[in-house]
C-alpha cells in the first residue's frame, strides 16, 4: 500500500499546456484560412467560369476597378461607400452573398461610414453676409423734395407769357411724337432658363442631366452604340447634361446623392445612399428601361 499521491494526480502538466497550445493553434490556422474580400470575389468568379471582361460587361464596373479590387486595393473606388457598392455588386454577379463580404471589409476599414452631419452646412448658412437692399425711403423723400420745388418754381413763373408760349410749344412737340408711329419696339429681354428648361428635350431626342446637389457620385453615360459619353466623379455641386438621338445609359455609383432629370422632367425614384443603379432613358415620356 501506499501512502501519498495516486497515479491519476502524478500526471504531468504539460499535458495541459499541450492541449491549450493545439486550441490556440487551431484558430490560428482558421483564421489563415478566411480569405481576403478582393482574393474571396477573384476565386469565385473563377470558379463560376468568367473572365474580367465578363463580369464588367455584366455589371458596368470599369476593368481597373474590378483589378484593384480582387487585389484588396480599393483606392480607385473613392471611398467606402462606393467601395461598399462594387463589393456588393461584383459579389451578385460570381452569385456570393454580399453581406459576409461586406461585413468583413467593414471590420477591415473602421466600421460602416458615418453620415456627413449637417452642422457645418447651417453654420456657413449663417455665416454668410446678409445682402442690403435699396434704401427706399430716401429715395420717395428725394423724390418728393423735388416734385414740391417743380411746382413752386411754376407757380411762381405761371404768368410770364414767354414761359407759357415755351410750354405749348412743347405740349404741341410732344402731341407730334405721340402722334408718330415707332417704326422699333425695345425687344423684350428673355428670362434666365430653369433647371427644368435646360433639361427639356425635343421629340427627336433624349437629354439626361445629372446633377449631385447633396453629395458626391461615380456615374458612368454612354449613347445608344455604346459611345462612352463620361465616365467619372460628379462632384458636390456639379452636373452634367447627355444628349442623344435615341437613348442614354446610365450607371449611377451612389444614386441617393443624384438628382435626375429626363426630356425636361425630374425623375422621383427612392434611391438609397450608396446603392448603384442602372438605367437607360428614351425620347418621349422618361421611363427607365
Amino acid at each position: 500500500m501506499s501512502i501519498g499521491n495516486s497515479p491519476e494526480d502524478e500526471r504531468p502538466f504539460d499535458d495541459v499546456s499541450d492541449a491549450s497550445d493545439v486550441s490556440h493553434a487551431s484558430d490560428d490556422v482558421s483564421e489563415e484560412v478566411r480569405p481576403s474580400v478582393g482574393r474571396a470575389l477573384k476565386q469565385a468568379r473563377i470558379d463560376a467560369g468568367l473572365t474580367v471582361d465578363d463580369v464588367t460587361t455584366a455589371t458596368r464596373v470599369r476593368i481597373a476597378i474590378v483589378h484593384a479590387i480582387e487585389a484588396d486595393n480599393f483606392e480607385p473606388c473613392g471611398g467606402d461607400v462606393y467601395a461598399r457598392g462594387h463589393i456588393r455588386t461584383l459579389a451578385r454577379a460570381v452569385h456570393l452573398d454580399p453581406a459576409p463580404l461586406i461585413a468583413q471589409y467593414d471590420a477591415e476599414h473602421g466600421g460602416r461610414p458615418a453620415p456627413t452631419p449637417a452642422a457645418p452646412l447651417f453654420e456657413a448658412e449663417r455665416i454668410r453676409p446678409e445682402r442690403r437692399g435699396p434704401n427706399w425711403t430716401a429715395a420717395m423723400v428725394a423724390a418728393i423734395v423735388v416734385v414740391i420745388g417743380f411746382v413752386g418754381f411754376t407757380m411762381v413763373n405761371g404768368g410770364d407769357g414767354d414761359e407759357a408760349n415755351v410750354a405749348d410749344g412743347d405740349a404741341t412737340a410732344s402731341a407730334s411724337e405721340s402722334s408718330t408711329p415707332k417704326s422699333e419696339k425695345p425687344a423684350a429681354p428673355e428670362p434666365d432658363p430653369s433647371d427644368s428648361a435646360i433639361a427639356a428635350a425635343p421629340q427627336d431626342k433624349v437629354i439626361v442631366k445629372v446633377s449631385a446637389p447633396d453629395g458626391r457620385s461615380w456615374i458612368s453615360a454612354k449613347d445608344h452604340s455604346g459611345r462612352l459619353l463620361f465616365d467619372g466623379l460628379l462632384k458636390q455641386g456639379d452636373s452634367k447634361t447627355f444628349e442623344d438621338s435615341t437613348k442614354i445609359n446610365l450607371v449611377l455609383g451612389d444614386a441617393g446623392a443624384i438628382d435626375l432629370f429626363v426630356n425636361g422632367k425630374k425623375i422621383e425614384d427612392d434611391w438609397q445612399p450608396g446603392a448603384v443603379e442602372r438605367l437607360t432613358y428614351t425620347k418621349g415620356d422618361p421611363q427607365a428601361g
